[in-house]
């Protein structure tokens, strides 16, 4: 690429006959390197901030990957704590369904041992008023002899 210091420094041959004006070709040469020695200078800028802007670019990516990678790690995390979750509930669960049936169990057999208690204290119960019963025929057996015995 020709820079502004070859325009600068570049010379003409001259001609005698039908030659330019060397008035107006180093007028016209300074024109153009203005102009060119601005747009050398833009292009040159313009490929700095291309530059800047590919490393940012390069840097968003980055941080793009990291995400996706914390992202997929982040859903990794999240099924294993689902999983262990319904695991856990799971075995609560069961333990709850043990628990229940140990207590229906546990209170099936008091209720068992309380129905013979019952059961035993009727019969008791049913000896002891066979029992008064049998003394008090007794003792109105007695009463009813003593009655006869004084009349």
């Amino acid at each position: 690429m020709i820079t502004p210091l070859d325009i600068e420094n570049k010379t003409f041959s001259k001609q005698v006959v039908n030659g330019y004006s060397t008035q107006e070709v180093h007028e016209f040469m300074a024109e153009l390197l203005r102009d060119y020695e601005k747009m050398y200078k833009e292009n040159i800028e313009y490929k700095d901030k291309i530059a800047v802007l590919n490393q940012g670019i390069q840097h968003y990516k980055a941080i793009e990957d990291t995400l996706q990678n914390a992202l997929v790690v982040a859903q990794g995390t999240a099924e294993t704590v689902k999983q262990n979750a319904r695991v856990e509930a799971d075995n609560i669960l069961k333990e709850a369904e043990i628990n229940a049936q140990k207590s229906v169990d546990e209170i099936g057999k008091v209720m068992l041992e309380n129905q013979l208690k019952l059961q035993e204290t009727k019969k008791q119960f049913d000896v002891y008023k066979a029992k008064m019963e049998a003394l008090l025929i007794s003792q109105l057996e007695l009463l009813k002899d003593i009655n006869d015995d004084e009349n």
